[in-house]
């Protein structure tokens, strides 16, 4: 859809403000018969829903931000929740189920709002045990049930323990891991472009030269790597559909590689983010990752610190695995482009991302300072590990 923002009218307009209103975040004070419009209090209402949520604060409702507008009508036992392939049940009512099945430890995956199979079974085997038909339908009669119901687990977050101790049981090497890489962009969508005297410096091809920079190093440590996209795409690939791909190849980890901007060319530097909210549950592995990748682009680089934030954009909500998204510096900023247009710039933010990948794999106390690790060694290292 195309975005709805600021003097927009109509009745996708109108949705919008209901949901809102209903959210608290904005109060209807317009008579039935009005047409609304998008005005600045819908917009300030917009914007704290996106802070919320985890989401990119811009003010305007894209597919993203209407998507998650969507889901969070919905509160739990205010209708039936089932399994279906095609057109699963998304909503706050099937992440709040999810998160009290966590709670009362059964596991029904991630608390991503998506009613899928893990869910089913999880509300399932919860049926069985309080004597209910074990159907994986949550009706009146099970939501009664989770209410009346204490949690199981106290302390801690049982999926984020169990994310990471798989994680910590998959081995210190290398060799045989998936990873997918995901260059940001592409094809008739180029990103950020911005002109420097004759020249035109285009976010989509600097991410891809990172990719593939990325993908040959880590192939030659032993990974097995997948990028989500080629050098010219001819169509816009979603979130979705990266994520997708990443979900079906099994992959062991996601890097999502992009570049910032901003209207004031002072912003600069780089930041990392991963799968999490302020409040509520975040990726642990996710975390961490973003955290390596980070402090090693920093160190190796010198790019400025922008530190690593939550999100729940669905790159990072719905994969199945460890994603973060990095934005490696501002295309606007006349010093990070100069550093970004350097292939041996590049070169380094690679090696640094490599250094991450493989401190990922390390155990804690096996794990080394941050810009110690040699990365034209990794070969070795993953042979002999």
């Amino acid at each position: 859809m195309r975005a709805i923002r600021r003097g927009a009218r109509g009745a996708a307009v109108a949705e919008i403000r209901s949901i809102l209103v209903v959210l608290e975040l904005l109060t209807d004070d317009l008579p039935l018969s009005s047409d609304p419009e998008f005005d600045d209090a819908t917009e300030r209402a917009v914007r704290a829903f996106q802070q919320s949520r985890g989401l990119t604060v811009d003010g305007e409702v894209g597919d993203e931000t209407w998507r998650a507008l969507d889901a969070a009508r919905w509160r739990l036992g205010q209708r039936a929740l089932f399994h279906t392939v095609a057109d699963p049940y998304i909503g706050d009512d099937v992440r709040q189920l999810q998160e009290r099945l966590l709670e009362m430890g059964y596991n029904p995956g991630r608390a991503d709002g998506i009613y899928g199979g893990r869910t089913a079974h999880a509300v399932a085997q919860f049926q069985r045990e309080v004597g209910l038909r074990p159907d994986g339908e949550c009706g009146p009669q099970t939501v009664g049930a989770l209410r009346r119901l204490g949690r199981k687990v106290i302390g801690g977050r049982p999926q984020l323990l169990r994310e990471a101790e798989a994680f910590r049981e998959s081995g210190t090497s290398l060799l045989g891991k998936r990873i997918v890489i995901d260059p940001g962009h592409g094809g008739p969508d180029t990103g950020l472009v911005v002109p420097d005297g004759p020249l035109r410096w285009v976010e989509a091809d600097l991410v891809y030269d990172l990719a593939a920079r990325l993908e040959g190093r880590l192939a030659a440590a032993g990974m097995r790597v997948n990028l989500t996209r080629g050098p010219a795409p001819a169509s816009v690939l979603s979130d979705r559909d990266r994520v997708q791909l990443a979900n079906e190849l099994g992959a062991d980890l996601l890097l999502s590689i992009h570049l910032d901007g901003h209207t004031n060319p002072e912003a600069a530097g780089v930041a990392t983010y991963h799968y999490g909210t302020v409040s509520g549950p975040t990726s642990v592995v996710g975390e961490r990752l973003a955290g390596l990748v980070q402090r090693e682009i920093i160190v190796r680089t010198g790019l400025r610190d922008c530190r690593t934030h939550p999100k729940t954009w669905e790159l990072l909500r719905l994969s199945r695995m460890p994603a973060v998204r990095v934005d490696v510096g501002y295309l606007t900023s006349p010093t990070d482009r100069e550093q970004l247009v350097d292939p041996s710039f590049r070169d380094r933010v690679v090696d640094a991302m490599m250094a991450a990948v493989q401190r990922m794999y390390l155990p804690v106390e096996a794990d080394v300072p941050t810009g110690s690790i040699d990365v034209s060694l990794l070969r070795t290292l993953t042979a002999s590990a």
